[in-house]
């Protein structure tokens, strides 16, 4: 079977001047078509028409043959017919013309070729590519504007509306003409959205670039009650900065789904890193994003095996995976050496809500605490405090514990609510409402201590773990009380009733000293980085 491409590119557009050689996302436009159609599995010979020397050339360097247009067929008024008759060679025979517009450079070879079968098995003698569109739209009749449905209805409900995309037309060689490609039996082929896009302003262009350039991102992270959960948390405030749906994979064998909360993003769970790598080598990921806490060399090489081409980007990792990463982002440390690690307060990524919450009013007294040590909790930092506050002399005093999704025995301080003075909560939705309902906090060194420093709250805090410990922001420095790993009850008890009698001078000072650090440009600073791999 012979199936001809014709692809008409004439040189004198006006809307976008030189369109069709415009470089968009690395190539001219023409290019994708031109492309496609050498692609093809089922196209045989492919003819660009055009009466632009910059087309001949592209299109003679990519292999295809050219048809110089005439001068008369290059008129706004010529139609498409006649160009696309002019161009098929007459000395052969075509069981198929297909015509292929260099203005829709979104479209892939699979749909093309599927179109064509399409057309061949069910005998048509020409398909058109279009995309179902139903809107509710209106008319005009007798001068006078009018509904073009008869019952409002939620778009999923209303009837098909086929709109042409102008991608392809498939035509029997038979019906076409001079006057028409068009034959009797007649069908439309349905394109998906992301490729039904065609170029005719330069909004489009933009629109049409955002495509061809679009990120497939995926992100590795594991969260439990030993590694806490601020990976989690981290991950799923990552995914939402993508303008596409990353794939979220995690382990079974470390992380419970239900860390994630509620959550639409597509969770994928794996058994181990040779299958997460087998997954892997079935998706052309241009960004891979891991926040597992620590890579090995070994991991890394695997990781950039089955993904060649991605670029790798490692958060709060310091292990000695991060020299094959193409960006780590440590904001929990200081130090750095590399030059592709950027660590720091500066890149800290908060969570949305925090971001529509003003800081705190620092009141004349302290009456509310706010207590929380993350997801987790390993040393147990809540049981410890709840059983301090029971005591009487705390009774002025109104206390809101909050426990994270990865908390062992929460049923048990839950319990703790019986107390008129004590609020304990479970895996808040808006902690900071909760947190700006406090005027001073107690904290672990890890996420937590950073949303207090947003909202300028005073706090207290303390190391989960030997990790925690080299985390630099949440110091005495910077606004915080840091009293240390696992510190003795007196230390922790000692420290708490100074904070529940500081002046209100003193918290002041402390509050300017958390606010006076640039928190919430985080996001903004390490997507740039990202989107600038």
């Amino acid at each position: 079977m012979k199936i001809l491409a014709v692809i008409p590119a004439r040189a004198g557009s006006k809307g976008i001047p030189n369109k069709n050689i415009r470089i968009i996302s690395g190539h001219p436009l023409i290019y994708y078509s031109i492309k496609n159609a050498l692609s093809s599995t089922l196209i045989t010979d492919v003819i660009v028409s055009t009466d632009s020397p910059e087309v001949k050339i592209i299109a003679k360097q990519m292999g295809a043959k050219v048809k110089w247009r005439d001068e008369d067929l290059c008129g706004d008024a010529v139609t498409l017919d006649a160009v696309i008759a002019d161009a098929v060679p007459k000395d052969e025979q075509w069981d198929y013309v297909v015509t292929m517009q260099p203005t829709s450079p979104t479209l892939r070879v699979s749909t093309l070729d599927q179109a064509i079968q399409y057309s061949i098995e069910n005998n048509y003698d020409t398909v058109i590519s279009a995309i179902n569109a139903p809107h509710l739209s209106w008319g005009e009749k007798d001068g006078k504007k009018v509904p073009n449905y008869t019952k409002r209805l939620n778009r999923q409900y209303l009837p098909p509306c086929y709109m042409e995309t102008g991608a392809f037309v498939v035509s029997k060689a038979s019906v076409v003409t001079s006057s028409t490609r068009i034959g009797e039996k007649v069908d439309v082929y349905e394109v998906p959205e992301d490729e039904s896009q065609d170029v005719d302003t330069f909004q489009d262009l933009r629109s049409v670039a955002a495509t061809l350039e679009q990120q497939k991102v995926a992100i590795y992270v594991n969260g439990n009650n030993k590694r806490g959960i601020g990976h989690i948390y981290r991950a799923l405030e990552i995914a939402d900065e993508f303008y596409v749906k990353p794939d979220i994979y995690y382990d079974t064998n470390q992380t419970d789904p239900k860390v994630f909360g509620k959550t639409t993003h597509n969770l994928i769970p794996v058994n181990g890193i040779a299958e997460l790598f087998e997954k892997c080598k079935q998706n052309n990921y241009t960004v891979f994003i891991n926040d597992i806490l620590t890579t090995t060399i070994d991991y890394m090489i695997g990781l950039r095996t089955v993904l060649p081409d991605a670029k790798i980007v490692n958060f709060e990792d310091d292990g000695e995976g991060i020299i094959k990463a193409d960006l780590v982002f440590n904001a929990l440390f200081h130090e750095t050496e590399l030059p592709q690690v950027y660590a720091g307060e500066k890149y800290y990524i908060s969570g949305k809500t925090f971001m529509f919450y003003e800081p705190i009013e620092i009141k004349d007294k302290v009456k509310r605490v706010f207590v929380s040590f993350g997801g987790a909790d390993p040393q147990n930092y809540s049981d410890r405090i709840l059983n301090m506050i029971v005591k009487p002399e705390y009774k002025d005093y109104h206390f809101v514990v909050v426990l994270g999704r990865a908390k062992h025995n929460v049923d048990a301080l839950l319990e703790f609510n019986k107390y008129e003075n004590i609020e304990v909560l479970y895996d808040v939705s808006n902690m900071p409402e909760l947190m700006s309902s406090c005027d001073v906090g107690i904290t672990s060194r890890g996420r937590t201590g950073y949303e207090l420093a947003i909202l300028g709250i005073p706090s207290i805090s303390m190391a989960q773990n030997q990790r925690e410990e080299k985390h630099g922001f949440v110091c005495n420095e910077n606004g915080f009380t840091y009293i240390g790993l696992n510190p003795a009850d007196e230390i922790i008890e000692s420290n708490m009733k100074m904070y529940l009698s500081m002046s209100k001078e003193s918290r002041m000072r402390f509050h300017n000293m958390l606010l006076s650090h640039d928190l919430r440009g985080g996001r903004r600073r390490v997507m740039g980085l990202i989107n600038g791999l």
